[in-house]
């Protein structure tokens, strides 16, 4: 198994985050087993695309919420990482509190 769990949607509460806001988490690595996708496909093409981050953020973004972590945005990079056999991804992780 490559992630801890397919998910469909984003459980958590709506962050706000905008892509600057994104931008200002610095990187780190997160195991792929420890992920749970918010995205149940995958457009073949994104995945494929050589290109796919020239007009997005070079890290994935993951929600860590309740003690899980949700691959907001990057399920492409998480997979390409997985094909070349990665068990980690870089990606930005902004912490959303419980209210």
């Amino acid at each position: 198994m490559i992630f801890k769990r397919v998910g469909e949607g984003r459980p958590y509460p709506d962050h706000g985050l905008t892509q600057r806001d994104w931008a200002d988490v610095p990187p780190r690595q997160v195991r792929l087993a420890e992920l749970v996708t918010t995205k149940d496909t995958l457009h073949l093409d994104a995945l494929l695309d050589e290109d796919g981050t020239f007009y997005g953020d070079l890290f994935a973004h993951v929600v860590s919420w309740e003690g899980e972590l949700y691959l907001e945005d990057g399920l492409h990079r998480a997979l390409r990482a997985a094909l070349h056999q990665r068990a980690v991804l870089h990606a930005r992780v902004h912490t959303v509190v419980s209210s």
